[in-house]
């Protein structure tokens, strides 16, 4: 058996099932705090969001690898600091030796003594090459940094490494070419520390250019995936504001509906009283 309802319930009902309707998609984007959930939505902005959020994504990944990279620059000029102190007290010990009367009684065992210390700080210095790594990497044997700048892989910086050690090539003072030989010896070797230091300097500035090449990419990168992030969600989020006197609104017109529904009941049940 079906209802027969009148002209006026049928539109109040149509008019509460819309009304309805929109609340419920002004409820989820209340909860979501998205305009666009889904490519019904709208799908030019739901999928132009989502290319924007995953390039965002793909970026961000790569902020990583970049402090990494940083660390590890950060690490070798750390070695470089301590290995230029070390020279710099080669360079005292090689300049009191060479200081020292060559007439004078005991000279030679002064001079064993001098170049024992001279040695055992070079020592130090290959000790501190080797200990200047981080993960896995260390620039001061002559390893090689990669860093990646976008998510193509396609910009990226390489930084090459020195064997600091070899690339000073400091003579040992002690043994029978040594210091033991003659002054000349000792001078030789205050030349060979006033070139270390130069090669120290040298590559100190490489590593704090190539440093700065990376910082700058890294705040960059930051700044673009901002960029990116803040695009999309212009593409798909809310105005909160907006869709909360949207429902207002609506649930004002929801209960005028009921409100005109049952003044509608009313008067057909008015028409059946007069039976």
């Amino acid at each position: 058996m079906s209802i027969t309802l009148t002209a006026s319930m049928r539109s109040n009902l149509s008019s509460l099932k819309v009304i309805q309707s929109q609340m419920d998609k002004t409820q989820e984007r209340l909860s979501t705090g998205k305009k666009v959930n889904s490519a019904i939505d709208n799908a030019s902005s739901y999928y132009q969001s989502r290319s924007l959020t995953n390039r965002a994504a793909d970026l961000d990944s790569l902020l990583d690898s970049m402090g990494q990279g940083v660390q590890t620059i950060q690490a070798a000029n750390e070695g470089i600091e301590a290995i230029t102190s070390f020279v710099e007290q080669m360079k005292s010990v090689a300049e009191s030796a060479a200081s020292l009367d060559s007439n004078a009684a005991g000279y030679a065992d002064k001079v064993a003594d001098y170049a024992a210390q001279f040695d055992a700080i070079k020592a130090q210095i290959t000790d501190i090459a080797e200990d200047s790594f981080y993960q896995g990497v260390n620039l001061l044997i002559g390893n090689t940094l990669k860093v990646v700048f976008n998510e193509t892989r396609t910009n990226d910086l390489t930084v090459s490494g020195k064997n600091i050690v070899n690339e000073m090539d400091i003579t040992a003072a002690s043994g029978d070419e040594g210091w033991k030989v003659g002054a000349e010896k000792i001078t030789a070797s205050i030349g060979e520390i006033t070139t270390a230091i130069e090669t120290l300097r040298s590559f100190a500035t490489e590593l704090g250019n190539n440093f700065t090449i990376i910082e700058t990419r890294q705040n960059f990168t930051e700044a673009m995936v901002d960029v990116l992030e803040t695009g999309a969600d212009k593409l798909v989020l809310a105005d909160m504001n907006e869709e909360s006197a949207n429902y207002l609104a609506l649930q004002t017109r929801q209960q005028l509906a009921i409100n005109s529904l049952a003044l509608a009941s009313q008067s057909a049940q008015s028409v059946l009283s007069l039976f």
